[in-house]
């Protein structure tokens, strides 16, 4: 009995710490300020590319500029729970953010450029997970998620 009570504790334990590992590790931009049109996917389920015309979905064009474009994407992240601008800004038309998720606060990556297009403008994003192989949908549920409230803010 004494050695389930301390494999308890001893799980307990780890839990805590991997909680606290995961909500404090580093945000390095050099490492995932990426531009989403040129990264490449890892061979994980745990990533998405969004894609004026490659990828795994295309993104839309809206009738606004880039600039108006990047400005309400940015909006828009910031105010998503647990989530932070770590690089750039809508002035570069370039942003990565980091969204950590509720519990473990797991962080997940999503870089996004707004774009030309035509008389509009249009979006790339990728959106990873730093930890894992699989992200049980999270990263592209995020990303059908802004698009969906992209398109109710600005049409398409």
């Amino acid at each position: 009995m004494k050695i389930l009570i301390y494999l308890v504790v001893a799980l307990l334990l780890a839990s805590a710490a991997g909680a606290v590992y995961f909500r404090k590790v580093a945000d390095d931009p050099a490492v995932w300020h990426v531009d989403p049109l040129t990264a490449e996917k890892p061979g994980t389920p745990n990533a998405i590319l969004v894609r004026p015309e490659t990828g795994d979905r295309t993104a839309p064009a809206y009738a606004v500029s880039p600039e108006d474009l990047a400005r309400a994407i940015d909006e828009m992240a910031l105010a998503e729970p647990n989530t932070s601008r770590i690089a750039g800004s809508p002035e570069e038309l370039w942003m990565t953010y980091v969204q950590r998720s509720r519990i473990m606060g797991f962080p997940d990556y999503i870089s996004i450029r707004a774009l030309p297009k035509d008389d509009g403008a249009t979006w790339a994003a990728f959106s990873r997970s730093r930890f894992g192989q699989s992200d049980l949908g999270v990263n592209a549920a995020r990303l059908a998620r802004w698009q969906e409230q992209l398109r109710a803010r600005l049409g398409s």
